[in-house]
């Protein structure tokens, strides 16, 4: 006679596909404590509904316009793993989102994550969020809500990702860039906290090539330790008394400054920038020596120490930097506005 089949009497359960609900549930209360540590006043309800609550009501906007960003940290995870600092990635998420808000001259509000993985691990997952939460209050910005997601199959054992999203807030009449900006307006360059989230495909490509190793010295410091330092978060920038004269802002991300400073300017308006005034320090000239990476290519991928570029009236440029050095981020001229006379939006000299 032929075998009976068990498998008609095997109950099929979400645990046993690979999912657990208990272990969400677990994370999401261990987690509550740092989300309500960041939130203001205008946070309604707590982390567990099905949407966020904000109100901005109670703000002081004549003409309130919301701006939104969203973002990732890409391959930077793969080094986060490696040298095992998850928290600082969560830092790196924030940043990503709110630097590109700012940049439109607009107040981080709230923010928002979503940790996908394919089995989750509770100690992991809590220092991405612990990194987040901090990130929130380095940002001035309220963690409220996110969506945790375990999904085998899809990822391999032990992978993960992450994304985020924010919110902040404008008057219309402030918003960035501004349509006057002129021939011979200043481009200020303010020191990046390093590679922050961008162009680590190539750093990842150089490592598995080992053209690179993660506990090589570089300036005193293991290159390890340097590159998954966490992206500045610039919100302090929104606080200077000439903010308002700022008449563009350009967060430099992925493509650099060659991509990212014509993003902000008018069609008939080009960047002309001085390639010995942005000094790169000793980091990202080792990555270059060590790659072979030609100045153009540098300056394409990387963000070359550079991590946000203003554009301001030269006789406003000397004020704005002695008040952006009061607030401790570092600044320097790198080059001035000029009229568009090739197809390239950025031109260098001395490259």
């Amino acid at each position: 006679m032929p075998k009976k089949n068990n498998d008609k009497n095997h109950k099929v359960t979400y645990k046993n596909s690979g999912v657990s609900i208990e272990r969400a549930d677990k994370l999401i209360n261990k987690i509550k404590p740092l989300a309500k540590n960041t939130c203001d006043n205008n946070v309604i309800g707590n982390i567990g509904g099905f949407g966020a609550l904000y109100d901005i009501s109670k703000l002081k906007y004549k003409n309130p316009v919301l701006v939104s960003g969203t973002d990732g940290v890409g391959t930077k995870l793969k080094i986060a793993l490696k040298m095992k600092k998850l928290d600082w990635i969560g830092i790196d998420l924030v940043a990503m989102c709110v630097n590109d808000i700012i940049s439109q001259g607009a107040k981080p509000l709230f923010f928002l994550d979503y940790y996908s993985t394919s089995k989750l691990d509770i100690n992991k997952s809590y220092d991405v969020i612990k990194g987040i939460a901090k990130g929130c209050k380095m940002s001035q910005a309220s963690l409220i809500g996110g969506e945790t997601a375990e999904m085998p199959k899809v990822y391999n054992k032990d992978d993960f990702d992450i994304a985020g999203f924010s919110v902040g807030i404008i008057d219309k009449k402030d918003l960035l860039p501004k349509k006057n900006i002129s021939n011979n307006d200043c481009i200020i360059g303010i020191k990046s906290s390093g590679f922050h989230s961008n162009g680590y495909s190539l750093l990842n490509n150089m490592l598995d090539k080992k053209k690179l190793k993660l506990n090589e010295i570089v300036g005193n410091k293991s290159l390890g330790s340097q590159l998954i330092k966490p992206t500045k978060i610039y919100t302090d920038i929104l606080k200077i008394q000439s903010f308002k004269k700022i008449k563009a802002i350009a967060n430099i991300t992925g493509g650099g400054l060659t991509e990212n400073i014509p993003r902000v300017l008018p069609g008939n308006k080009c960047a002309e920038i001085d390639f010995n005034k942005i000094n790169m320090e000793k980091l990202f000239s080792h990555i270059q020596k060590k790659g072979n990476i030609d100045n153009e290519e540098m300056l394409k991928v990387f963000n070359c120490g550079i991590g946000m570029v203003l554009i301001v009236n030269k006789k406003d440029s000397e004020k704005i930097i002695h008040e952006l050095k009061k607030i401790k981020l570092i600044s320097f001229l790198i080059g001035k506005i000029i009229n568009k006379t090739e197809k390239k939006s950025v031109v260098y000299l001395n490259i």
